[in-house]
Order: C-alpha cells, then sequence, then structure tokens
C-alpha cells in the first residue's frame, strides 16, 4: 500500500503531499521534514530506495526521485516493489510532462487540483490503481471536458439574469 505521495523542491518546500493514512497536519509537517532532511543528506550518486521506518514507522520503504529542482517521493510497505514503484514516480511525471509540456514547479503550484486529479488516476486509497500513462491522460482530459460543461451551466435563467442587470 501506498503510505504517502509526496513532492517537494530542493529547499524543502512541499509541493504536493497526499497521506493515504489519517495523520494530524503537525505530524505529516515533521514526516515532511525528515523525509527532506534524508534526501538532501543523500548524495547523487546512491540508490533511490530508502529504509524509512525511522521516519513512517515499521514496514515503510520511501522511493524518490530528482528531477531538475524537484524530489517525487512515494512511501509505501512491503506489499509494494520497490521498481514498480521508481516505475510509477516515471508515469507519474511523463503524465505531468504530457498535461504541462516539460512540468516544473510553477506548474504544481499554480495547478494543484490537476495534479490531485492526475495522482487519484493512479493511486487511489493508496492502492495503485492505473500504471498507463495515455489512460491517465484520457481520464483527466474527460474529467477537464466535464468540468468545463458544468461551468458553461448557469442556474439563473437567462431571463431571470436580464431582470437583475435593469
Amino acid at each position: 500500500m501506498i503510505k504517502a505521495v509526496m513532492v517537494m523542491n530542493t529547499q524543502g518546500k512541499s509541493r504536493l503531499a497526499k497521506f493515504y493514512e489519517y495523520l494530524s497536519v503537525e505530524k505529516q509537517q515533521e514526516l515532511i521534514r525528515g523525509v527532506f532532511s534524508v534526501l538532501c543528506s543523500r548524495a547523487e550518486n546512491v540508490s533511490n530506495f530508502i529504509d524509512a521506518e525511522s521516519i513512517f514507522g515499521l514496514d515503510s520503504h520511501l522511493v524518490y526521485k530528482h528531477f531538475a529542482t524537484l524530489y517525487f517521493v512515494f512511501v509505501f510497505d512491503s506489499s509494494e516493489n520497490e521498481l514498480a514503484v521508481l516505475d510509477l514516480i516515471q508515469v507519474f511525471v511523463e503524465t505531468l510532462d504530457k498535461c504541462f509540456q516539460n512540468v516544473c514547479e510553477l506548474d504544481i503550484v499554480f495547478n494543484y487540483s490537476k495534479i490531485h486529479t492526475i495522482l487519484d488516476e493512479m493511486v487511489f486509497g493508496g492502492q495503485v490503481v492505473e500504471t498507463s500513462s495515455s489512460e491517465i491522460m484520457k481520464a483527466v482530459e474527460e474529467i477537464s471536458k466535464l468540468e468545463a460543461a458544468s461551468n458553461a451551466i448557469s442556474l439563473i435563467p437567462k431571463s431571470a439574469s436580464g431582470w437583475r442587470s435593469r
């Protein structure tokens, strides 16, 4: 089971944090700081797999990938395969690149809801549900169409809206 997904910049500022187990905000912040302190102290040429039991408790593993100024971090238990989770990070980044044409930190900051939609299409309730970037993109595009259609619907009849402007 996936326990948490985090995206943070190289200064430790969290850009996305989604926890699949209930934790208080204070505990979430403590875990994010703990993960960043481990990541920033690691050399570039070491493994992307970390035993996270000291941070997240028993049976916790962490896989991360560093792209440009961002760390993409997945925390999971032993029911998940480390290489599969590393591939899941790659699919997540590829999908973000398709959505934003070479994703950057500002895309994540200003398109927060779309990032969560993409993540929710991949991981739901801590379980991996989709690993195909093209299938995720189809679902995200369909959701965007539905949102655009719902925004176009006015709850006030045109005759009533004309009356209000008088």
